[in-house]
């Protein structure tokens, strides 16, 4: 019997996006702008392909051949006569969808492989009763030889994402450990290259280790480009290591996204628009990071566009070593009426920052202040569909250029909608409050979360001149009471100094901050909240949070001591603290369900939260900011490390409290999204059931130009570097 947390549940709950309004109130030349910017970002998602397992290429093609013949409504006539129950088809289907969405096998909250919740010859007999198959039978026999034995292997190393042996990346060679990673960022850090837009490849040349770092770009030859006084491309002596830096990692896709990002540029609204997307195209052609920055220093300039987009190499959540960046692009159309709130949110920024819990010289010099919108999202392609972002994460553009905020209005809508018969662990009588207050919690934490949590705090640095950001004979580090002694030196980031826990430690304080900042009244107000219904607000946000962390057990590997996912690592990490803070403030209990099951049940004292609870967020939040400032990589690692531990020791048995969680835990929504298609002189939406038949047919629907010459590139990408997975 499969464990169900490598599957995903023929009832997983799957919702459309809905975006249809938005895009209808766009002008003629606003639609064609929103058309071409899809079309670059749902290339280049399927870079993710790439970037997750070496099979996934091959599993994408696959279904693409297999429905691109056969609608999911035809093929079900096939499956029947093959043999299939009509469960067993169902199952087919949502894997397919769950491989659309995940954007490969492996789920994008969490990092574990899911597999077909059917048998294998089943499936085998499946695929060669279609119509693909029946067309090009030699064609289709190989595609499937090449990728059904990973499709269903659940060997440890393979449940999960990871680097060496613990687990399985695309981002490195199969050879490449920790030590390999490490050396590369100090190779990257020598050169000031940055990591977001490589892989890592390792191979012995007569008993030498040999390192490849490949950049992602268009062109595939390492000569200079355009602002470069030599190339960044050659061979390396690096601590007696040969490196060599190369270009053309996705070539194709690359090239797909740079022509698209052209088109577009013919419709953009104004002057800071062309030269992002001139910035863009260079950066995806040469594969240079340093454009890219370039391009999101127009875009911070871009101030409340109709039409918001962004693309690139951006979070670091799946690469092992936190350094590089999965590609993703989404496109947007704001939401006037919740951007109003926002903007005032932007615009209390200043009065609220001096009352976090940090002195005032760990704290940014200025304030710049972001655009911050809501968006209901048009396109998002990548592994998963975030409800906020804070971006660019480039550390020097955020500290002295600025950033923007987004909240996605229309996934926020849908992706916490929550049945009460589904609600787990909390007691009957929050249950009501929870499904009423939860939305409107959500907004106010994502609110806090992405323009006071991931921007606000300085990083101490000095740079490559020697210059220093920071008065080294005035600020006392209010830890130890001693002047400062750490920082970040020349190229050195947040990212490459804190590796392995850098994103989780950052969402973890920028959810403190949401946590802190939620129980001022004003905050509160902005967003309509007033009297008990703001009380209400906080609870049901605190209440959140430490079921959050709860449920984010489900995202813990005990063989590997490992988590699996960022911010599910984070809410644990506050559970711990709010529990460690006592005095009754957060309750958790094993008890016994209604089905006769182990069950728990977690409990906040409301009258607590702005005292206990206040207290033990100031004294954490503080140690936070304060060795992420100072680049005390030794003590925020203790810090986090510890309070990220799960035993079976001590107050609470986590561990067993982990096999309650994946016992009754619920399947992550997948999304279905519309795609645009040039009619004449129009832009026109097609939208699609929210199902996993709709989900499947949006996919096939979204990439029929030139599809063969498509599909036989991604899988000569595969297979070029399937060596290095062996």
């Amino acid at each position: 019997m499969v464990d169900s947390q490598y599957y995903l549940p023929n009832d997983i709950g799957i919702s459309a996006l809905d975006c249809g309004e938005a895009f209808r109130l766009l002008s003629p030349q606003e639609k064609m702008y929103a058309h071409y910017l899809s079309r670059a970002a749902w290339y280049g998602g399927l870079a993710v392909l790439l970037q997750t397992s070496p099979e996934s290429g091959n599993i994408f093609v696959l279904l693409q051949k297999i429905f691109r013949k056969q609608t999911p409504e035809q093929l079900e006539q096939v499956a029947t006569a093959a043999g299939l129950s009509s469960d067993e088809y169902q199952a087919f289907l949502v894997y397919a969808a769950g491989l659309y969405a995940n954007m490969g096998n492996y789920k994008s909250f969490g990092d574990t492989k899911f597999i077909p919740n059917l048998p294998k010859d089943k499936l085998n007999a499946l695929v060669k009763a279609s119509q693909a198959f029946q067309d090009q039978p030699t064609e289709m026999e190989a595609l499937w030889d090449s990728c059904s034995c990973l499709m269903y292997s659940l060997e440890d190393r393979q449940k999960q994402l990871g680097l060496g042996d613990k687990g399985i990346t695309t981002y490195f060679s199969g050879n490449c450990c920790l030590e390999d990673a490490e050396l590369a960022q100090k190779f990257l850090d020598s050169k000031k290259l940055s990591a977001y837009n490589t892989r890592l490849f390792k191979r012995d040349n007569g008993g030498k280790d040999c390192y490849e770092v490949r950049l992602a770009s268009a062109v595939q030859k390492d000569c200079a480009v355009e602002g470069e006084h030599e190339s960044c491309c050659g061979c390396f002596n690096f601590e007696d290591k040969e490196f060599t830096v190369k270009r053309g990692d996705y070539a194709p896709l690359m090239e797909k996204v740079s022509s698209n990002l052209q088109q577009a540029e013919a419709y953009a609204a104004n002057e800071n628009q062309r030269k992002m997307l001139e910035e863009y195209r260079r950066s995806f052609t040469f594969g240079s990071v340093e454009a890219h920055k370039e391009g999101s220093r127009y875009w911070i300039k871009d101030k409340g566009p109709i039409v918001e987009s962004y693309i690139g190499f951006i979070e670091s959540y799946r690469d092992p070593f936190g350094s590089r960046g999965e590609f993703e692009g989404f496109v947007a159309v704001v939401n006037k009426a919740m951007s109003e709130r926002f903007g005032k949110l932007v615009n209390s920024a200043e009065v609220l920052l001096p009352e976090l819990p940090w002195p005032r010289e760990f704290e940014k010099d200025t304030f710049l202040k972001p655009d911050f919108t809501s968006l209901d999202v048009l396109t998002f392609a990548g592994s998963g569909i975030p409800a906020g972002i804070n971006i660019p994460n480039y550390d020097d553009i955020r500290q002295s250029e600025g950033f923007k905020n987004v909240s996605l209005g229309n996934v926020l809508a849908v992706a916490y909608a929550t049945q009460k018969e589904k609600l787990t662990f909390l007691e009957e009588e929050d249950k009501d409050l929870f499904i009423k207050w939860k939305g409107p919690s959500f907004e106010v934490q994502v609110g806090l979360h992405e323009l006071l949590g991931h921007g606000s705090g300085k990083l101490f640095v000095q740079d490559d001149t020697g210059k220093f950001n920071f008065d080294q004979s005035k600020v006392i580090n209010p830890e130890t009471g001693e002047p400062v002694s750490s920082w970040y030196h020349g190229s050195e980031t947040w990212d490459s100094k804190f590796s392995t826990i850098a994103s989780s430690y950052e969402e973890c304080r920028a959810e403190c901050v949401g946590l802190y900042l939620c129980l001022n009244k004003e905050v509160l107000s902005i967003f309509g909240n007033e009297g008990q219904d703001a009380e209400d607000v906080v609870y049901v946000n605190w209440l959140s949070m430490v079921r959050a962390g709860l449920l984010g057990l489900e995202f813990y590997t005990p063989e590997s001591k490992s988590w699996r996912q960022a911010h599910m690592q984070a809410r644990f990490v506050i559970l711990r603290v709010l529990l460690e803070a006592g005095e009754g403030l957060v309750g958790l209990e094993e008890v016994t369900g209604q089905d006769g099951k182990p069950d728990a049940r977690i409990t906040v004292d409301r009258s607590k939260i702005h005292t206990v609870g206040k207290n033990a967020i100031h004294r954490f939040l503080c140690k936070l900011q304060v060795f992420k400032a100072t680049a005390d990589v030794e003590g925020g690692r203790a810090l986090y490390d510890g309070y990220s531990t799960v035993s079976d020791s001590g107050a609470h048995n986590f561990l067993r409290l982990r096999e309650t969680v994946l016992q009754r835990k619920e399947a992550r929504k997948m999304f279905v999204q519309a795609n645009t298609r040039v009619s004449g002189d129009s832009v026109e939406l097609v939208e699609y059931e929210g199902s996993a038949a709709g989900l499947i047919r949006s996919f096939t629907e979204r990439f029929q130009d030139n599809y063969e010459d498509l599909e036989a590139k991604l899988l000569e990408l595969s297979k070029m570097d399937a060596c290095y997975w062996c």
